[in-house]
């Protein structure tokens, strides 16, 4: 009685097929993210000074800083969220948006905490009259999406198309 080598489970076949989508979900999920930065840069690149303004309602920086901050980062969010969405540069673009994230919830949670009530011109006029909770909760699943990206393989830097 010979068995054959090549006898496989039907099993295998599912995780073969289940792992090959998961590039295609990362990937995706990247593109969100991508997406999200690349609107939120758009919005706020027609009016740096209103920006600007944004930036001072949170009594952190003076004028000198939020009218530079203004003028740069929605180019940053735009040309790292492009990074994101090609998949060129897509590390150095999880960097800075992981540490955008961390200082606009830094930002947010002190504003919170000293009783400032602020309009964060995040997505420009689409986030005007968002509340903390929604803020928080978007911040949260952005840097929560930028985790999951940082610890897939597209974030160890390995070739989506081998994984």
């Amino acid at each position: 009685m010979s068995t054959s080598v090549h006898m496989q489970s039907p099993l295998m076949n599912a995780t073969r097929e289940s792992s090959a989508r998961r590039p295609i979900m990362w990937v995706a999920l990247a593109v969100v993210v991508g997406a999200v930065f690349i609107f939120a840069g758009v919005t706020k690149i027609p009016d740096p000074e209103k920006f600007a303004r944004d930036i001072l309602n949170f009594h952190i920086v003076p004028w000198s800083i939020a009218i530079r901050v203004a003028f740069y980062l929605p180019w940053l969010e735009l040309l790292a969220g492009l990074a994101l969405v090609t998949g060129l540069l897509r590390r150095g673009a999880l960097a800075v948006f992981s540490v955008l994230m961390l200082v606009f919830i830094g930002a947010t949670v002190s504003a919170h905490a000293r009783g400032i009530n602020l309009d964060c011109g995040c997505f420009g006029s689409v986030s005007k009259g968002m509340s903390f909770s929604t803020h928080m909760l978007i911040d949260l699943a952005l840097l929560g999406a930028l985790v999951a990206l940082w610890l897939s393989p597209l974030g160890r830097g390995a070739n989506s198309a081998t994984r």
